[in-house]
């Protein structure tokens, strides 16, 4: 397969914080392919790796077994193809909008006005074009989204990694971001690794769903094509039977794990 992104028999293992001598397996000979273009959700329980998988993609955390590779070489430290969304914002809040959108390019040395013009350019693409002098606490939780997202995107990484971006929105602004975010991927087609809880938000966005097991040893169980027409608006979408054909197949998949996920957090 030809891959933007290959985990190759992952492993991670990390040693017990509570209980000093034992051994905490989060995830065990994973692997996980991206191609060009490919827009990629991973599902499971709470505490069944999907985080872990998503640091290793970004080189941010080193493997205890197996191994990443990027267009086919091997990743060696932080993954410099990647651009990596956190599920919490990562701006600056003493930068206004713009300020905040171009810091990676200053940090580059890119020239003053190109900053500025490809920052303006930024804003306007996700619908901000007013707001580049107003700071963080002046925006929305759903405009700071548009910020940060344009703040990755302005990198031209051609790996997206995206750690439940839009958790903490409500249901109509997360909706909204959802179709922003297609609208953008759709205009270049990053290859996107997508971590969500959320089922019903990974299928409607992406081209494939992983199925991950339920901690600790987590390791994808299932792995279903998304066979939606594109482009999608993800509220329609979500009313289509074959959505719904789709939404059951999986949820049948993943219903025990998430069950026993659930057991454990329990205990």
């Amino acid at each position: 397969m030809n891959s933007a992104l290959a985990l190759d028999n992952i492993t991670c293992t990390f040693i017990s914080r509570d209980k000093p001598g034992q051994r905490y397996t989060a995830v065990r000979d994973t692997s996980l392919w991206v191609a060009p273009g490919e827009f990629v959700s991973v599902v499971g329980p709470t505490g069944c790796g999907k985080s872990t998988l998503l640091n290793v993609a970004a080189g941010l955390l080193d493997p205890s077994a197996g191994s990443v590779r990027v267009n086919g070489e091997p990743l060696m430290g932080l993954n410099r193809k990647a651009g990596y969304l956190f599920q919490t914002e990562a701006l600056m809040p003493w930068r206004n909008a713009l300020e905040n959108i171009v810091a990676g390019l200053q940090f580059q040395g890119l020239e003053p006005q190109a900053c500025r013009e490809r920052g303006a350019d930024w804003l306007r693409r996700v619908g901000l074009g007013g707001f580049g002098d107003r700071y963080p606490h002046q925006l929305s939780g759903g405009m700071r989204k548009r910020v940060s997202l344009a703040q990755t995107l302005i990198l031209n990484p051609q790996i997206l990694l995206m750690d439940e971006p839009f958790s903490a929105l409500d249901v109509q602004t997360r909706q909204l971001m959802e179709n922003e975010l297609l609208e953008l991927w759709s205009a270049d087609r990053k290859s996107v690794v997508f971590i969500t809880h959320d089922l019903e938000e990974a299928i409607a966005l992406s081209d494939r769903v992983v199925v991950m097991s339920a901690g600790p040893d987590s390791h994808p169980i299932g792995e279903y094509r998304i066979n939606l027409p594109r482009p999608r608006d993800v509220a329609e979408i979500r009313l289509t039977p074959r959505f719904v054909e789709i939404h059951a197949e999986i949820w049948h998949a993943m219903k025990d794990e998430v069950l026993k996920g659930y057991a454990q957090q329990r205990q």
